[in-house]
């Protein structure tokens, strides 16, 4: 399957007239928009698009998903795309491909245990590499002719910012091309500019799941104090107890019959509760 992806002049001219651009709203004492000046070129367009729909997504599969696709658009030379994740563990996998092959390459240094994917996945490895030529890609003596056998000249890996909290999850964005040099600086340049609004998504996403979680958390800490707090009431009026007697008597019947203290709570204040287990009184042993 064909894709228009671009070429190393288009690259080199948007990236000359954005710059341009930039250094001229700076020196008219602007901020570097695009509503001032020359329209945006297609490329930047692409990625001005791309952001906005990165940070719409709502989980990180989609995040790679359209990042891959992006690549494809976006890299100069870009055949074949793929996402490497590495667990906390040191595992890695490929979540999302746009071909697969892809996989298969991807599988292929994770069985070998060397290639570029995973050195730039590496939490210290480096933010990018690039094989014009596989052939003669003397850092991976194995994965390098398993490669090119299988028709790839070229290979570019770039790293995605791991997480800065536990666990520490990495990863690399994986470029293939069929043609030896077929890679170079510019789709170096592209892909590391993908790699970074990716890194940001993944992490935007996950700050936003994490809010979620904990709103989520909140609320279920609220009622369950409120419906807790429905059951005192209940047994204080039917038993005559104090507040601290009535949370005793839920306390005991949770242990007693094994059974979590909230939804104890639940049957009270909802009426499906027969009689509670009694307090032990100290005082009678």
């Amino acid at each position: 399957m064909s894709h228009a992806s671009p070429s190393a002049e288009d690259w080199s001219l948007d990236k000359g007239r954005f710059t341009a651009d930039a250094e001229q709203a700076k020196r008219n004492g602007h901020a570097p928009m695009r509503d001032h000046g020359a329209p945006l070129g297609p490329l930047a367009q692409q990625f001005a698009t791309l952001t906005c729909s990165l940070l719409d997504a709502a989980t990180a599969q989609e995040v790679l998903q359209q990042v891959v696709r992006a690549a494809v658009l976006v890299v100069p030379g870009a055949e074949l795309v793929s996402i490497t994740l590495r667990s906390a563990d040191g595992h890695f996998h490929t979540p999302v491909q746009t071909d697969r092959v892809a996989i298969e390459l991807d599988q292929l240094q994770y069985d070998l245990h060397e290639g570029p994917c995973l050195d730039v996945a590496e939490p210290a490895g480096p933010a990018v590499v690039l094989a014009a030529d596989l052939t003669v890609a003397r850092a991976w003596p194995r994965f390098g002719p398993a490669a090119a056998a299988r028709g790839m000249g070229a290979v570019l890996a770039t790293a995605l910012l791991p997480h800065v909290k536990p666990p520490r999850l990495s990863g690399a964005l994986n470029v293939y091309s069929r043609r030896r040099d077929g890679l170079d600086e510019t789709a170096q340049a592209a892909s590391l500019l993908l790699a970074t609004h990716a890194s940001l998504a993944l992490a935007h996403t996950h700050a936003v799941t994490a809010a979620d979680l904990k709103v989520e958390q909140l609320r279920r800490a609220i009622d369950s104090r409120d419906v807790i707090g429905q059951a005192k009431g209940i047994l204080m009026a039917r038993r005559g107890l104090t507040a601290d007697k009535a949370f005793d008597q839920l306390r005991h019947a949770s242990q007693q019959l094994n059974v979590k203290l909230v939804e104890i709570a639940e049957a009270v204040a909802s009426g499906r509760a027969g009689d509670l287990p009694d307090v032990p009184d100290p005082r009678r042993r």
